[in-house]
């Protein structure tokens, strides 16, 4: 299965929206993102600011996943809020697409991306073996007295967090010059 990563604009919140679903477990519970209000600052007026950061995951002609990064308030009462200066991770992949290594590719790139913007980056998991090993692999640790209860269905939950590297990100077509293209 072929999959293609793009960047996520403006224009595609939608795509953030839609994907809000599958970051935050409700299709697991046969709800949608209408039924918990506290989940619209994820994705509301996404791409709006210079601080949101975000990526998709195409397979086919479908999305089979997503990742962004926003920065928010204090007063946005964010799970995985940490403060002001750390942006807040949301990522998810539709079940049929799982286990193919597509939040992995996202989560990689996205981390390249971020070191331009921030120099952390949260997350809200869920307080199990599986879920904290998976985002431990990609370096983040947990914060400590960040237990707190999914209001999806009173799981416990903990917040990540992650230090990015501020290197450059070094693109293919970075030093491309067309002038020399039959060189």
């Amino acid at each position: 299965m072929n999959t293609t990563l793009y960047f996520l604009r403006s224009s595609e919140q939608k795509i953030a929206t839609d994907m809000l679903k599958y970051a935050y477990r409700l299709d697991e519970i046969s709800q949608s993102v209408e039924d918990f209000s506290e989940f619209e600052i994820f994705s509301k007026f996404y791409g709006l600011s210079s601080k949101d950061l975000g990526l998709y995951a195409l397979s086919g002609h479908n999305i089979a996943g997503a990742a962004w990064i926003r920065l928010l308030k204090e007063s946005d009462n964010a799970f995985g809020f940490i403060d002001e200066k750390t942006a807040v991770l949301s990522i998810g992949v539709k079940p049929e697409y799982r286990g193919k290594g597509i939040g992995k590719a996202m989560l990689e790139q996205l981390l390249l991306e971020a070191g331009a913007l921030f120099e952390q980056i949260s997350v809200s998991v869920l307080n199990n073996e599986k879920a904290l090993s998976y985002f431990k692999n990609f370096g983040f640790v947990e914060v400590e007295n960040s237990l707190h209860l999914s209001p999806i269905d009173g799981l416990e939950a903990i917040s990540m967090v992650k230090k990015i590297s501020n290197e450059r990100v070094v693109r293919p077509s970075d030093g491309y010059d067309p002038r020399k293209w039959m060189d």
